[in-house]
């Protein structure tokens, strides 16, 4: 009688254990979204491009032990550029944590940040592909695909992050070598990367580009920057008419102010750097963790009535319109 009691209690208790295991994680608790991270003024902090998230002060806040997935993305093939830092990070923190497996392409000088976001997703217990090399060139967009799909086993979901920002007060300070950088790394390989992607992309695949509100109102001191966030914007938009036919979906989400390396590495001057995101209503930077849920959606079967759409994260300017 003793055993049996034992055991029932035992069977009580794995049986409490499990249900307490499945149940999904607490929301978190209601804050004031003006107060829930740092808020200007930021210490100066220049960095040589393209900069380290591991050195910036404070740490962006990637979602690294806030992210909690639902299963929202299990079973998927993700490749994401600019995967080590900011954005890029965010989302393939997100990925994982929602049952995704993930490639995510770099610049080598990156490979410190790289590897806690690898680190990160085989946590989560999913297949994590690092692919470092130079977006500019057309052979290594064609190649970082063909890897990713070798690697991953197959490529539905193709997220692109990687950009290139410096400011200059004045066009004739920004040299011609200076706005190729600026065009290959933002437009050529998007054209590169989704012209490779297309052709292993199944029926409900989803394509998410990262566009910027300097594609709707463009700062002064980023013009090269500003017209190719519009670009993406367009390219977004024109895109989704063409392979909706083939089933995959392409949207874009169009960041204001948020707290990246990007900022910090010749990105703005630095005594903008000091006072980022006072100019927005919200008064403060986003951080990455609080637009990743938007890279999820986006990408996620519960997106599947929307393609052609350009996300604005933007701190309550209300832009895009």
């Amino acid at each position: 009688m003793q055993g049996a009691t034992l055991g029932i209690a035992g069977m009580m208790v794995a049986s409490s254990r499990a249900q307490a295991e499945s149940r999904p994680p607490m929301a978190a608790p209601l804050t004031d979204p003006q107060k829930l991270y740092a808020h200007a003024p930021f210490s100066s902090q220049e960095q040589e491009w393209p900069g380290l998230q591991s050195h910036m002060h404070p740490k962006p806040d990637c979602g690294e032990t806030s992210y909690h997935g639902s299963g929202r993305m299990t079973g998927r093939h993700v490749l994401i550029t600019g995967g080590d830092s900011g954005l890029g990070r965010a989302a393939a923190i997100a990925y994982a944590r929602e049952g995704a497996d993930v490639a995510i392409n770099y610049l080598p000088q990156e490979e410190q940040d790289a590897s806690e976001v690898i680190a990160l997703i085989r946590k989560a217990g999913r297949k994590a592909v690092a692919l470092p090399g130079d977006l500019r060139s057309e052979e290594f967009c064609k190649k970082l695909v063909a890897d990713a799909v070798s690697q991953l086993g197959a490529l539905d979901t193709l997220v692109n992050c990687a950009g290139r920002q410096h400011y200059h007060e004045s066009i004739l300070d920004l040299t011609t070598e200076e706005f190729d950088w600026t065009l290959k790394t933002n437009i050529y390989a998007l054209f590169w990367l989704i012209k490779a992607a297309i052709p292993h992309m199944p029926p409900g695949s989803a394509i998410v580009n990262t566009a910027s509100s300097n594609a709707y109102d463009p700062s002064q001191i980023i013009i090269d920057y500003s017209l190719t966030k519009a670009g993406i914007a367009n390219l977004t938009k024109s895109l989704a008419k063409q392979l909706l036919p083939k089933g995959i979906r392409i949207n874009a989400v169009a960041p204001g102010p948020f707290w990246t390396p990007l900022q910090v590495c010749g990105g703005q001057p630095m005594s903008a750097v000091e006072k980022y995101g006072t100019t927005v209503p919200m008064d403060r930077p986003g951080q990455p963790a609080e637009i990743a849920p938007v890279y999820v959606l986006l990408a996620s079967t519960e997106a599947s009535y929307i393609t052609g759409q350009i996300y604005g994260i933007t701190g309550g300017t209300g832009m895009p319109g």
